[in-house]
């Protein structure tokens, strides 16, 4: 699905008139991967790809589901909400949070479908589940904050898909604001945005066409180690609440003492909370080259010490590291592999890009797609 007239008519097909259409974008992260639910700071900004969704109130006790992308559809009572598998659990699990939290709501029609590719690493799943609350508050009257609706969201991830992700999608889906980024404290919730400055570099993401799904394990069991590694630390220290208390050096100095996967969770997390302050105030300050070696720090650690990447990503980084034209480029999202974000100067970006595209095409036989992506608004009803 491309727009939302796709999605009003194709409602209309399957329900009939009446209903109300809203916009929930993906994201991209500029740095700061892997540390939201570390309790770090992260760089988000939501993006004009996402889901639109075409819903109204039916005035039964069933919920409607029709995934316009897929041609599938379902249906659930209200008073039997239970797991079941694929992207179901992902509506169902907002509806479970919702019934958890004493939220009520009524029967409804709901069809979707969007254009945020899935298993890119730009959070359709955020997008698909932050729309959906979105929808239902407004749909029910259910005076929702958005940093309300986000923890929901989040919620929801953990419940039925079973993804221990961290707040960060859900949040700057919610949260987005066209032109800018935002850095999200993700211990507090504090957020401030700053403008995206238009320079002669811009952002260019390369989709590896691995797809990757983060409810295989190995999402969660990196959680498991990183939360390994911080229980030690707050043996140590019991005035330790997050990895936010603990540096780089202090990781180091303890490495002995720790299993080597859990020091080396221990040293990326560190390092990529340190990186993402330092970065903040790069961008601030609008010098994209010191942002951009970042960039390639973050990757080499998510590769070497978070072992989030895969060889089709670490190759993407690699050639886009041989070009003069690109200052900085990492894989982006949960891993496993997606896209990497490359900052690519505008004046070469079709030759710079075509150049990665044949090299990768050429070693993996796997044609990259590339998206050419701006800022957004947060989730919001169309009108």
């Amino acid at each position: 699905m491309h727009n939302s007239q796709q999605a009003l008519e194709q409602y209309q097909q399957q329900f009939g008139e009446g209903a109300r259409l809203f916009f929930s974008p993906g994201r991209i992260n500029l740095l700061g991967e892997h540390v939201d639910y570390n309790g770090g700071f992260v760089l988000p900004a939501a993006i004009n790809k996402g889901i639109w969704f075409a819903i109204a109130v039916n005035n039964t006790n069933t919920a409607h589901f029709v995934a316009a992308d897929v041609n599938e559809s379902f249906s659930v009572e209200l008073d039997d909400i239970k797991k079941q598998s694929g992207w179901q659990n992902y509506v169902l699990g907002i509806l479970h949070i919702l019934q958890k939290k004493k939220l009520v709501i009524g029967g409804f029609n709901c069809l979707f479908g969007g254009n945020v590719p899935q298993g890119a690493g730009l959070s359709s799943s955020a997008a698909l589940e932050a729309g959906l609350v979105y929808a239902l508050d407004k749909l029910f009257d259910l005076a929702l904050t958005t940093q309300q609706m986000a923890l929901i969201a989040q919620e929801a991830e953990h419940s039925f898909p079973g993804t221990k992700c961290g707040i960060m999608d859900m949040f700057a889906s919610l949260h987005g604001k066209e032109g800018h980024c935002m850095l999200l404290d993700c211990n507090s919730l504090h957020y401030e945005y700053f403008p995206i400055v238009e320079t002669e570099y811009e952002l260019v993401l390369i989709n590896s066409n691995v797809h990757h799904s983060l409810n295989d394990g190995q999402y969660n069991k990196r959680r498991q180690e990183a939360m390994e590694g911080l229980s030690f630390f707050q043996m140590i220290n019991k005035n330790i609440t997050s990895f936010r208390s603990v540096s780089p050096e202090v990781v180091t100095q303890f490495k002995d003492n720790l299993e080597e996967k859990v020091f080396d969770r221990c040293l990326y997390i560190t390092q990529e909370i340190d990186r993402t302050k330092k970065a903040a105030e790069y961008l601030k300050a609008n010098d994209l080259l010191e942002f951009g070696k970042l960039m390639y720090k973050t990757h080499k650690g998510l590769s070497e010490l978070y072992e989030v990447s895969c060889g089709e990503l670490d190759y993407l980084v690699m050639e886009a590291k041989m070009q003069y034209d690109v200052i900085g480029s990492r894989m982006m999202g949960g891993g496993f592999g997606g896209c990497t974000i490359n900052l690519i100067a505008k004046n070469n970006r079709e030759s710079v890009v075509s150049s990665i595209v044949t090299s990768y095409q050429r070693m993996y036989n796997i044609e990259p797609e590339v998206y050419l992506v701006e800022t957004s608004n947060g989730t919001h009803e169309m009108v």
